[in-house]
Protein backbone atom coordinates (compact mmCIF):
# COMPACT_ATOMS: atom_id res chain seq x y z
CA UNK A 1 0.00 0.00 0.00
CA UNK A 2 1.32 3.43 -0.73
CA UNK A 3 2.37 5.43 2.43
CA UNK A 4 0.87 8.91 1.01
CA UNK A 5 -1.85 8.05 -1.53
CA UNK A 6 -3.93 10.80 -3.17
CA UNK A 7 -6.10 12.84 -0.49
CA UNK A 8 -9.89 12.93 -0.69
CA UNK A 9 -10.83 16.46 -0.99
CA UNK A 10 -14.03 18.71 0.01
CA UNK A 11 -14.01 21.46 -2.01
CA UNK A 12 -16.54 23.37 0.73
CA UNK A 13 -14.04 22.82 3.29
CA UNK A 14 -11.44 25.19 3.08
CA UNK A 15 -9.36 23.99 5.76
CA UNK A 16 -8.10 21.31 7.90
CA UNK A 17 -6.32 21.08 11.65
CA UNK A 18 -5.54 18.11 13.08
CA UNK A 19 -5.21 17.82 17.05
CA UNK A 20 -3.05 15.43 17.92
CA UNK A 21 -0.66 13.57 20.46
CA UNK A 22 1.24 10.40 20.97
CA UNK A 23 -0.41 9.90 24.55
CA UNK A 24 -3.73 9.84 26.19
CA UNK A 25 -4.31 12.15 29.06
CA UNK A 26 -2.42 15.41 28.01
CA UNK A 27 -5.50 17.48 27.42
CA UNK A 28 -5.79 16.85 23.26
CA UNK A 29 -9.49 16.76 23.31
CA UNK A 30 -9.55 20.13 25.23
CA UNK A 31 -7.43 22.10 22.98
CA UNK A 32 -9.10 20.90 20.18
CA UNK A 33 -12.27 22.39 21.54
CA UNK A 34 -10.42 25.62 22.31
CA UNK A 35 -9.62 26.05 19.00
CA UNK A 36 -12.52 25.30 17.14
CA UNK A 37 -14.36 28.32 20.49
CA UNK A 38 -11.53 30.83 19.15
CA UNK A 39 -12.24 30.40 15.31
CA UNK A 40 -15.95 30.17 15.39
CA UNK A 41 -15.43 33.33 18.05
CA UNK A 42 -14.11 35.34 15.33
CA UNK A 43 -16.83 34.72 13.31
CA UNK A 44 -15.15 31.14 10.71
CA UNK A 45 -17.63 28.32 10.26
CA UNK A 46 -16.32 25.87 11.77
CA UNK A 47 -16.73 21.90 12.11
CA UNK A 48 -15.36 19.21 14.81
CA UNK A 49 -14.28 15.72 13.63
CA UNK A 50 -14.30 13.16 16.46
CA UNK A 51 -11.98 11.14 15.53
CA UNK A 52 -11.04 9.43 18.73
CA UNK A 53 -13.77 6.35 17.63
CA UNK A 54 -12.75 4.43 21.08
CA UNK A 55 -12.48 7.41 23.36
CA UNK A 56 -15.46 10.13 22.24
CA UNK A 57 -15.27 12.79 24.41
CA UNK A 58 -16.59 15.92 21.89
CA UNK A 59 -20.10 15.84 21.96
CA UNK A 60 -19.62 16.06 26.39
CA UNK A 61 -17.22 18.89 25.83
CA UNK A 62 -19.25 20.80 23.15
CA UNK A 63 -22.90 20.26 25.64
CA UNK A 64 -24.07 18.20 22.79
CA UNK A 65 -24.43 14.66 24.86
CA UNK A 66 -27.83 14.53 25.08
CA UNK A 67 -28.11 15.05 21.11
CA UNK A 68 -28.03 12.51 18.26
CA UNK A 69 -26.23 13.12 14.38
CA UNK A 70 -29.11 11.76 11.91
CA UNK A 71 -28.43 10.27 8.25
CA UNK A 72 -30.87 10.53 5.25
CA UNK A 73 -29.54 6.82 3.61
CA UNK A 74 -27.19 8.47 1.75
CA UNK A 75 -25.35 11.84 3.95
CA UNK A 76 -24.67 11.57 7.62
CA UNK A 77 -25.49 15.23 8.79
CA UNK A 78 -23.48 16.03 11.79
CA UNK A 79 -25.36 18.22 15.41
CA UNK A 80 -24.86 21.64 16.08
CA UNK A 81 -23.78 23.04 19.04
CA UNK A 82 -25.23 26.72 20.86
CA UNK A 83 -22.07 27.99 19.56
CA UNK A 84 -22.76 27.18 15.67
CA UNK A 85 -20.22 24.19 16.27
CA UNK A 86 -20.75 21.47 13.74
CA UNK A 87 -19.65 17.94 15.55
CA UNK A 88 -19.46 14.64 14.23
CA UNK A 89 -18.86 11.82 16.82
CA UNK A 90 -19.21 8.07 16.79
CA UNK A 91 -21.33 8.74 20.67
CA UNK A 92 -23.68 10.84 18.40
CA UNK A 93 -24.98 7.53 17.17
CA UNK A 94 -25.44 5.38 20.50
CA UNK A 95 -28.16 5.80 22.80
CA UNK A 96 -25.97 5.11 25.71
CA UNK A 97 -22.44 7.40 25.80
CA UNK A 98 -21.51 4.60 28.06
CA UNK A 99 -21.32 2.09 25.50
CA UNK A 100 -18.16 0.66 24.35
CA UNK A 101 -16.59 0.82 20.94
CA UNK A 102 -15.35 -2.99 20.69
CA UNK A 103 -14.16 -2.78 16.76
CA UNK A 104 -10.67 -4.40 15.03
CA UNK A 105 -9.06 -1.38 13.05
CA UNK A 106 -10.28 -1.81 10.01
CA UNK A 107 -13.63 -0.73 11.27
CA UNK A 108 -12.34 2.06 13.20
CA UNK A 109 -10.27 3.37 9.45
CA UNK A 110 -13.65 2.73 7.62
CA UNK A 111 -15.76 4.72 10.15
CA UNK A 112 -12.84 7.71 9.90
CA UNK A 113 -13.33 7.42 6.00
CA UNK A 114 -17.31 7.68 6.45
CA UNK A 115 -17.25 10.60 8.53
CA UNK A 116 -14.54 12.23 5.93
CA UNK A 117 -16.23 11.29 2.73
CA UNK A 118 -20.05 10.77 3.32
CA UNK A 119 -20.81 13.85 5.71
CA UNK A 120 -22.90 16.99 4.59
CA UNK A 121 -20.26 19.20 6.63
CA UNK A 122 -21.71 22.25 4.58
CA UNK A 123 -19.52 25.28 3.85
CA UNK A 124 -16.82 25.43 6.72
CA UNK A 125 -13.74 27.72 7.47
CA UNK A 126 -11.99 25.61 9.44
CA UNK A 127 -12.66 21.09 10.43
CA UNK A 128 -11.04 20.68 13.48
CA UNK A 129 -9.84 17.07 13.68
CA UNK A 130 -9.51 15.45 17.45
CA UNK A 131 -6.89 12.52 16.95
CA UNK A 132 -7.09 9.16 18.95
CA UNK A 133 -3.75 8.81 20.78
CA UNK A 134 -1.27 7.06 19.33
CA UNK A 135 -0.40 6.39 16.14
CA UNK A 136 -3.19 3.41 15.33
CA UNK A 137 -5.13 2.54 12.60
CA UNK A 138 -7.46 5.54 13.02
CA UNK A 139 -4.31 8.00 12.74
CA UNK A 140 -2.75 6.23 9.97
CA UNK A 141 -6.54 6.32 7.85
CA UNK A 142 -6.87 10.00 9.12
CA UNK A 143 -3.20 11.23 7.67
CA UNK A 144 -3.72 9.38 4.22
CA UNK A 145 -7.40 10.35 3.69
CA UNK A 146 -7.59 13.87 4.93
CA UNK A 147 -6.14 16.71 3.34
CA UNK A 148 -4.49 18.53 6.65
CA UNK A 149 -3.65 21.93 6.03
CA UNK A 150 -1.70 21.13 9.67
CA UNK A 151 -1.33 19.45 13.03
CA UNK A 152 -0.88 20.54 16.28
CA UNK A 153 0.64 18.56 18.58
CA UNK A 154 -0.20 18.26 22.39
CA UNK A 155 1.85 17.35 25.24
CA UNK A 156 3.16 17.75 28.80
CA UNK A 157 6.46 18.58 29.78
CA UNK A 158 7.85 15.29 30.42
CA UNK A 159 10.99 13.56 29.06
CA UNK A 160 8.64 9.85 28.62
CA UNK A 161 5.69 11.95 27.15
CA UNK A 162 8.04 13.63 24.67
CA UNK A 163 9.66 10.98 23.50
CA UNK A 164 6.17 8.87 22.93
CA UNK A 165 4.69 12.28 21.14
CA UNK A 166 7.70 12.16 18.59
CA UNK A 167 6.32 9.18 17.07
CA UNK A 168 3.51 11.72 16.48
CA UNK A 169 5.18 13.88 14.51
CA UNK A 170 7.25 11.58 13.03
CA UNK A 171 4.26 9.98 11.44
CA UNK A 172 3.43 13.32 10.49
CA UNK A 173 6.18 14.22 8.81
CA UNK A 174 6.26 10.86 7.04
CA UNK A 175 2.39 11.22 5.46
CA UNK A 176 3.61 14.66 4.37
CA UNK A 177 1.81 16.45 6.89
CA UNK A 178 3.19 19.91 8.52
CA UNK A 179 3.15 20.02 12.04
CA UNK A 180 2.18 23.53 13.29
CA UNK A 181 3.64 23.65 16.60
CA UNK A 182 3.67 22.56 20.27
CA UNK A 183 0.66 22.65 23.11
CA UNK A 184 3.01 22.45 26.32
CA UNK A 185 -0.04 21.36 28.65
CA UNK A 186 -0.02 21.45 32.49
CA UNK A 187 3.32 22.15 33.34
CA UNK A 188 1.97 24.60 36.14
CA UNK A 189 -1.50 25.03 37.54
CA UNK A 190 -2.69 27.99 38.81
CA UNK A 191 -4.33 28.04 42.65
CA UNK A 192 -7.70 29.18 42.42
CA UNK A 193 -7.21 30.40 45.71
CA UNK A 194 -4.19 32.80 45.70
CA UNK A 195 -3.34 32.81 42.08
CA UNK A 196 0.17 31.47 42.22
CA UNK A 197 2.13 29.18 39.79
CA UNK A 198 2.55 25.98 41.45
CA UNK A 199 4.83 23.52 39.15
CA UNK A 200 3.46 20.23 38.06
CA UNK A 201 5.44 18.88 35.33
CA UNK A 202 9.11 20.04 34.66
CA UNK A 203 12.12 17.66 34.89
CA UNK A 204 14.46 20.84 34.50
CA UNK A 205 15.35 19.27 30.75
CA UNK A 206 13.48 22.51 28.88
CA UNK A 207 10.37 22.96 27.18
CA UNK A 208 8.27 19.83 24.93
CA UNK A 209 8.88 22.18 22.30
CA UNK A 210 12.18 22.22 22.58
CA UNK A 211 13.07 18.49 22.85
CA UNK A 212 10.90 18.21 19.76
CA UNK A 213 12.46 20.75 17.61
CA UNK A 214 8.98 22.68 16.95
CA UNK A 215 7.51 26.04 17.53
CA UNK A 216 6.19 26.66 20.96
CA UNK A 217 2.39 27.73 20.05
CA UNK A 218 1.24 28.08 23.72
CA UNK A 219 2.03 26.66 27.16
CA UNK A 220 -1.00 26.12 28.82
CA UNK A 221 -1.42 25.28 32.90
CA UNK A 222 -4.09 23.11 34.57
CA UNK A 223 -7.17 24.84 35.60
CA UNK A 224 -9.58 23.39 37.68
CA UNK A 225 -12.50 25.39 35.98
CA UNK A 226 -11.33 23.69 32.86
CA UNK A 227 -10.64 20.69 33.87
CA UNK A 228 -13.42 19.61 36.16
CA UNK A 229 -16.25 21.48 33.69
CA UNK A 230 -18.95 18.98 32.92
CA UNK A 231 -18.76 21.37 29.11
CA UNK A 232 -16.39 24.10 27.42
CA UNK A 233 -18.94 26.99 27.22
CA UNK A 234 -17.11 29.83 25.55
CA UNK A 235 -18.84 32.88 27.15
CA UNK A 236 -17.96 31.05 30.68
CA UNK A 237 -14.43 30.52 29.74
CA UNK A 238 -12.03 33.19 31.83
CA UNK A 239 -10.27 35.39 29.85
CA UNK A 240 -6.36 33.72 30.27
CA UNK A 241 -7.76 30.97 29.04
CA UNK A 242 -9.77 32.42 25.95
CA UNK A 243 -6.12 34.62 24.81
CA UNK A 244 -4.11 30.94 24.88
CA UNK A 245 -7.27 29.77 22.51
CA UNK A 246 -6.93 32.84 20.16
CA UNK A 247 -2.80 31.67 19.92
CA UNK A 248 -4.52 28.57 18.61
CA UNK A 249 -6.67 29.93 16.12
CA UNK A 250 -4.07 32.45 15.12
CA UNK A 251 -1.75 29.73 14.09
CA UNK A 252 -4.54 27.76 12.26
CA UNK A 253 -5.37 30.55 10.41
CA UNK A 254 -1.79 31.24 9.00
CA UNK A 255 -1.99 27.85 7.14
CA UNK A 256 -2.67 27.25 3.68
CA UNK A 257 -5.36 24.81 2.39
CA UNK A 258 -3.15 22.15 0.49
CA UNK A 259 -2.22 22.80 -3.17
CA UNK A 260 -3.86 20.35 -4.67
CA UNK A 261 -6.94 21.31 -3.04
CA UNK A 262 -7.14 24.22 -5.85
CA UNK A 263 -10.86 23.16 -7.32
CA UNK A 264 -10.84 22.18 -10.83
CA UNK A 265 -13.64 24.32 -13.07
CA UNK A 266 -16.94 23.12 -13.45
CA UNK A 267 -19.20 22.72 -16.10
CA UNK A 268 -19.07 26.36 -17.67
CA UNK A 269 -16.61 27.36 -15.99
CA UNK A 270 -15.58 29.11 -12.78
CA UNK A 271 -17.49 32.01 -10.99
CA UNK A 272 -14.29 34.20 -11.36
CA UNK A 273 -13.70 33.42 -15.60
CA UNK A 274 -10.01 32.07 -14.96
CA UNK A 275 -9.43 28.18 -15.36
CA UNK A 276 -8.80 27.79 -11.91
CA UNK A 277 -9.08 28.82 -8.65
CA UNK A 278 -7.45 28.79 -5.70
CA UNK A 279 -10.06 27.44 -2.87
CA UNK A 280 -8.39 28.85 0.28
CA UNK A 281 -8.70 32.68 -1.09
CA UNK A 282 -10.11 32.52 -4.40
CA UNK A 283 -7.37 33.98 -6.48
CA UNK A 284 -7.02 32.36 -10.25
CA UNK A 285 -3.58 29.56 -9.16
CA UNK A 286 -2.05 31.81 -11.98
CA UNK A 287 -1.37 34.55 -9.73
CA UNK A 288 -0.87 32.24 -6.79
CA UNK A 289 -2.68 32.75 -2.99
Amino acid sequence: MEMVPEKKHNMRIKRVIGVVSGKGGVGKSTVAVLLAQALAAKGRSVGVLDADITGPSMPRLLGLESFRAESDGEKLFPVVNEEGIKLLSINLFHEDEDAPVIWRGPLLGGAIQQFWTDVDWGDLDFLVVDFPPGTSDVALTAFQTIPFAGVIIVATPQDYVSMIVRKSVRMAEMLKTPVLGVVENMRYLICPTCGEQIVLFDDGNGHSAERLGLPLIVSMPWRREVAQAKSLRWSELPEEVKKDAAKLAFVAESTQAPISAARSPQEGGCDCGEQTCCESCGSSTADGC
